[in-house]
């Protein structure tokens, strides 16, 4: 029996809708890309949003690379994230695996206290947390910060991973501990190996999410040469004072959603089954 597809109406109705909401999505990226390819006399003479005038202006992206030290945060940037999501996936595997493994008391307690921490806004934290690194000695740290975006991606791994590893049959753990493979050999060998799906897409969700942080960055770091990309675009533009070089400006800009939007793109399908793969046994 062939379906209709629905009705015409509701079909097209969606397509408009689809339609309008990539228009929404796109048209922004490409107004920055546009923005950072003039100079400032084009936004002042003409409308912002008119194409840029030939010559483009390629060499705004090397101008902010260089006069504004964008490739030192773009490095920090790098460190800090990939650190995160590294420290991020141990702890939120492995917490996920015994929760999902393990009979205990209290276990559900356990789960549920994670997962209710979920609710609450992590800005909230903000200034417990610089006094606790400030206790520890690890503000203005790349350490810390790590540390710091690795806890808050947490509670989202193991709500996120738990359905994964409650999905992997018995089977598997009782042949490890026959072949006299240990806790730790069957959870690094067996188990996590089965859940990449999982971990794939809880990594991307988080980079995207640790990449583009802002307030903790700004707090808890204040060492000009640890600064992050959002932190230092935001320092870009007060070193601008009172001349904004808006083309320089909009190629920092593109240059900090570059990598987390080819990173998206080429790994969306897999974000797409690893959260319908967790969903069979949450």
């Amino acid at each position: 029996m062939k379906r209709n597809g629905g009705h015409p109406l509701a079909r097209a109705l969606s397509v408009t809708f689809l339609v309008f909401w990539a228009f929404m999505v796109v048209y922004p990226m490409v107004w920055t890309l546009f923005g950072s390819l003039k100079d400032n006399q084009q936004f002042f003479m003409g409308k912002p949003w008119n194409l840029p005038k030939l010559p483009l202006l390629w060499s705004n992206f090397s101008y902010t690379w260089d006069k504004y030290h964008f490739g030192a945060y773009f490095l920090n940037s790098v460190i800090v994230t990939l650190g995160s999501m590294a420290l991020a996936l141990i702890l939120a595997a492995s917490s996920a695996y015994v929760l999902a493994r393990y009979s205990f008391k209290g276990s559900g307690v356990v789960y549920y206290f994670y997962i209710a921490s979920l609710m609450i806004p992590g800005i909230l934290a903000l200034i417990p947390t610089f006094f606790l690194l400030f206790k520890l000695h690890l503000n203005n740290t790349f350490i810390g910060l790590i540390t710091v975006y690795a806890i808050g991606a947490v509670p989202f791994g193991i709500f996120m991973l738990i359905g994964f590893f409650k999905a992997l049959p018995r089977e598997l753990e009782e042949a490890a501990v026959i072949d006299g493979a240990s806790h730790f050999g069957t959870f690094f060998k067996i188990m996590l190996p089965l859940a990449k799906p999982g971990l794939l897409t809880f990594s991307i969700i988080n980079l995207l999410g640790m990449w583009n942080e802002y307030a903790f960055a700004l707090v808890l770091v204040n060492d000009p040469a640890k600064y992050t990309l959002p932190v230092g675009i935001a320092v870009m533009q007060a070193e601008m004072q009172y001349r904004t070089e808006w083309g320089a400006l909009f190629a920092g800009l593109l240059m900090s959603i570059v990598p987390v939007l080819i990173l998206y793109i080429l790994f969306q399908n897999r974000i797409t089954e690893g959260v319908t793969a967790g969903a069979v046994k949450a």
